[in-house]
């Protein structure tokens, strides 16, 4: 082999491990820094890229995909002077690899530390209280104090989150009891809320029974004093019947109408419940004698059935009480 048969071996071979050189493959999700002679000179996105090769060198090789940082574990004093054990995680994600490249010398240990600076702060200045029950504000004051603080390195901070706050044992134990405290008092105050209820309930019932009694009481007085007024004026039209009558000769009537009422005057005593003795006087035979001529009226003017009725009531009213005297037949009047 002659020396131009090298001499070309070696340059085909140096052509090709320059073209190997100046090409490069960037892989998607990542961002490569091109640094000619050291210093920083372009970006190389993911796909195929041409760089200047001997001259040119990949710097940094950036994950621009979003990342997760676990922050470890630290004692906080809070405001109260209550000692806490924090941690979390925060969420960022790379959008100027040159910045995150050459602003800060270790990202990820930066933004822990950051991180873990900024709980301090933030927690420190909330009551023990504030701090296990508003867990949204902290992550939320996090987040914007720290994404602000790392802004210049071309980084964003999306998500702070503080996974677990735990208190001292004795402090957990004093909290229980508060807590127990607490739902006993409520418990308490809503037994003693349910009886007042009831018992303004049950006094309710009883003053809208009472005001239905009274409407009851009001609503039959108003029925009676109709009734009274009706009977009075029943009374009063029968007295002005039998006025009437009287007054154009009919004594007839009269007898009908006094007799109605010893009837009913004797009705009353029989119907007491008491047992009784009842002296009638000899006056008594005019009743009989009324009901006879009662007997003789309806006779002419309702016929033989009304006067069989009159009859019997005539025989019942001669049946003598319990202990009086059965008074002597009367015949009946002629009309």
């Amino acid at each position: 082999m002659s020396g131009f048969d090298i001499f070309a071996i070696v340059l085909v071979l140096l052509v090709i491990v320059t073209l190997i050189a100046g090409v490069k493959t960037v892989p998607q999700g990542y961002d490569w820094t091109i640094e000619r002679f050291g210093k920083y000179t372009q970006t190389l996105s993911p796909g195929l890229n041409l760089i200047v090769p001997y001259f040119d060198r990949v710097g940094r090789k950036i994950n621009m995909m979003e990342q997760v940082i676990d922050i470890p574990e630290q004692e906080v004093i809070t405001k109260d002077n209550a000692t806490v054990t924090v941690d979390g995680v925060a969420f960022f994600q790379v959008f100027d690899a040159a910045k995150a490249s050459y602003e800060v010398a270790n990202l990820t240990q930066a933004i822990t530390v950051l991180t873990m600076t900024n709980i301090r702060s933030v927690m420190g200045s909330m009551d023990l209280d504030q701090v296990l029950s508003h867990r949204d504000e902290i992550n939320e004051r996090l987040l914007r104090v720290v994404d602000a603080a790392v802004s210049p390195w071309g980084v964003k901070v999306n998500r702070i989150e503080i996974k677990d706050i735990v208190p001292p044992a004795d402090l957990v134990e004093a909290m229980g009891r508060q807590m127990k405290a607490e739902r006993v008092k409520r418990a308490d105050i809503l037994a003693a809320e349910g009886q007042r209820q009831s018992e303004i309930l049950r006094a309710e019932g009883a003053k809208q029974g009472q005001i239905l009694q009274a409407e009851g009481r009001r609503e039959a007085a108003f029925r009676d004093a109709e009734a009274r007024e009706r009977l009075a004026e029943a009374e009063a039209k029968a007295t002005l019947a039998v006025s009437d009558a009287i007054g154009k000769g009919d004594v007839a009537a009269l007898n009908y109408f006094i007799a109605d009422k010893y009837i009913k005057a004797f009705g009353q005593f029989a119907d007491a419940p008491n047992q009784k003795i009842i002296m009638l006087p000899m006056e008594a035979t005019s009743m009989l004698g009324s009901l006879a001529g009662i007997g003789e009226i309806a006779k002419a003017t309702f016929g033989e059935s009304a006067a069989s009725a009159a009859a019997a009531a005539r025989r019942t009213s001669s049946v003598p009480a319990t202990g009086g005297t059965t008074p002597p037949a009367v015949p009946p009047r002629q009309g």
